[in-house]
């Protein structure tokens, strides 16, 4: 089982940054890939950002590549989305997520991604 525990949303205006983190505990955080998603008002969940399980893979949405950026620290056992030059269409509540296969890569699909995160607002005001 692993637990996940997302911080860092808050207001922001429009251009500006944030920085989300994610907590893991449980099972061998190293050993798995983990995910960002988010989901807006009347919208479905969305793919965001993920990291394979080494930190040496990364996939990015087309509507974040260039202003967001994934991490991780294992030694930590904490997951990272940094938000820069934040629009107002990327107001949700963000997701972390991690998958249940070990070792395996920063996969874009949901459904894969057995262990979710309670979510944290994200809210850009123009």
């Amino acid at each position: 089982q692993v637990q996940l525990v997302e911080s860092g949303g808050g207001l922001v205006q429009a251009g500006g940054s944030l920085r989300l983190s994610c907590a893991a505990s449980g099972r061998t955080f190293s050993n798995l890939a983990m995910g960002w998603f988010r989901q807006a008002p009347g919208k479905e969940r969305e793919f965001v950002a993920a990291i394979s399980w080494s930190g040496g893979s990364t996939n990015y949405v087309d509507s974040v590549k260039g202003r967001f950026t994934i991490s991780r620290d294992n030694a930590k056992n904490l997951v990272y989305l940094q938000m820069n030059v934040l629009k107002p269409e990327d107001t949700a509540v963000y997701y972390c997520a991690a998958r249940q296969s070990w070792f395996s890569g920063p996969s874009a699909t949901a459904t894969e991604y057995a262990y979710w995160g309670q979510g944290t607002q994200v809210t850009v005001s123009s």
